[in-house]
């Protein structure tokens, strides 16, 4: 099992370094380019859950890519440390590669170490994914991901690591002067021992909403809803029949 901890120093250097990505020229004689967005939610939601118990969140990106397709960034978001494992920030490093099978379709696999930064964390929740994803255009995105050591609760306690495997499909789709129709739906299946409450379990998770989009800006506001089995498997509230907005800004 691979797992990776990173000390306040080491996520000082790595802020740093991905500010001085972000502000390199957009395009260098490397062929490569950087960018980011900084977001900022009603209610982080990521996968029916919310982190922030309805909450507003602050998010940032920066990446650097290649004309070849490689890519690699850092995601951040502030969470409730009230929430296992009682963190302050969620932290995503991410690498991967885009094949482009035509004008049209793409294919790309991704590896992210999932970090849980700051806060008075007594054990760690840190955990790896591994996922593959077909894309068209920008309308429509098909994935599924593996993560081989997720911790996994029954009723807000602890219980241990155990693979998840995660499918999900989402689409946006262009209603005319910068609006889009959105939506999505995803199942999370979580693996478990033998004994009656740590078994194999999954859940259905969706949205659908509205997208605007102007020049580098977004508006996102979903109707989010998730089966109410999942309680079991995460120290999270479950985002049923919840609404959310994201105003994003791309750079």
């Amino acid at each position: 099992m691979v797992h990776s901890r990173f000390t306040k120093t080491s996520y000082a250097g790595l802020f740093c370094a991905w500010i001085a990505l972000g502000i390199v020229p957009a395009q260098t004689t490397l062929g490569a380019s950087a960018g980011g967005a900084i977001s900022v939610t009603s209610d982080y939601i990521y996968r029916g859950f919310t982190e922030t118990g309805g909450r507003p969140a602050v998010q940032l990106d920066l990446h650097a890519s290649t004309n070849a397709g490689t890519f690699l960034g850092a995601w951040g978001s502030t969470r409730d440390h009230d929430y296992a494992p009682r963190a302050d920030y969620d932290v995503d490093l991410y690498m991967g590669q885009r094949f482009h099978l035509s004008n049209a379709w793409n294919v790309t696999v991704t590896a992210v170490d999932h970090l849980y930064a700051a806060g008075t964390q007594r054990h760690s929740n840190d955990y790896q994914e591994f996922a593959a994803a077909i894309s068209y255009l920008d309308r429509w995105t098909f994935s599924i991901a593996t993560i081989p050591n997720r911790v996994r609760y029954v009723d807000y306690h602890r219980t241990g690591r155990y693979p998840a495997y995660v499918a999900d499909t989402s689409g946006q789709w262009l209603i005319g002067n910068g609006f889009f129709l959105t939506g999505g739906v995803g199942y999370y299946y979580f693996t478990g021992s033998d004994a009656y409450e740590q078994a194999g379990m999954g859940y259905a998770y969706g949205n659908v909403g509205l997208a605007y989009e102007w020049h580098s800006w977004r508006l996102d506001v979903g109707y989010f809803s998730t089966q109410s089995k999942a309680r079991h498997l995460f120290p999270y509230p479950v985002a049923n029949d919840s609404i959310a907005g994201t105003l994003s800004w791309r750079f």
